[in-house]
């Protein structure tokens, strides 16, 4: 299945008061695999950038007014996440700002119910535990080292492995042989779980002796000695 997992940059907190998106990042994924595939775009907001904004994201009005606007590249955006579900962390404020700008245009919105959410599933994962992005990158040993500003791109780009994560994990372990047996669109489950009875079945595999598990007599003696030297051992009372 292909999906597309996606985060934004803005103004601020709220469409509905006039802030704008200013960045977007999207990467795609098939059966939880990235494919290297992404789409980015800064654009131009056709207002002011308030301070606070600038400092968690670092795009300033000056390097922004020499972007796009929306509506003149929105084609490609949407040609890039066609029909796919659009994950992102705290989707529906992602989301707002997304079909804010589409109806600013007079584009239809996208579905909400195309709408994954990743603070969900790591809510219901591990409740009471924090869920922002760096927590859950923390988590599960997603470097962010390079991380210093919010960045759209490189966020989606932590929150396709996270999510990866929050969804089974790529278990790699259990990839014990490669059959071929696995048709392509089958998930990793039934892939994984086709490996390991394949190889569980294979004869000519090495044939390894049961271990023995019962004391020699030279171990029985031994303890037999030790165990006279104890006094007042209480088993002989």
């Amino acid at each position: 299945m292909r999906e597309i997992v996606f985060d934004t940059e803005t103004t601020g907190l709220d469409p509905k008061t006039g802030d704008r998106m200013v960045e977007i990042g999207c990467v795609e994924m098939v059966g939880r695999v990235e494919t290297g595939n992404s789409y980015h775009a800064y654009y131009n907001p056709e207002r002011d950038m308030p301070a606070a904004a600038e400092a968690v994201h670092g795009l300033s009005i000056s390097f922004l007014e020499t972007k796009p606007k929306f509506a003149e590249t929105v084609d490609e955006l949407l040609e890039f996440i066609g029909d796919a579900p659009l994950v992102a962390h705290n989707a529906g404020f992602d989301f707002g700002f997304l079909n804010a700008e589409l109806e600013r245009i007079g584009r239809p919105p996208i579905a909400m119910d195309r709408m994954v959410d990743t603070v969900a599933l790591a809510r219901k994962k591990h409740p009471g535990a924090k869920l922002s992005l760096d927590a859950l990158c923390s988590r599960y040993g997603v470097d962010r080292s390079h991380r210093v500003k919010h960045g759209a791109l490189l966020d989606a780009e932590l929150l396709a492995q996270v999510y990866v994560e929050l969804t089974g994990g790529r278990q790699i372990g259990l990839e014990l042989a490669a059959t071929g047996s696995a048709a392509p669109g089958l998930n990793d489950e039934v892939a994984q779980r086709d490996n390991v009875l394949a190889f569980r079945d294979k004869a000519d595999r090495p044939r390894r002796e049961p271990r023995p598990h019962s004391a020699s007599a030279m171990e029985l003696q031994r303890h037999a000695e030790f165990v006279a030297k104890i006094e007042g051992a209480i088993w002989t009372r």
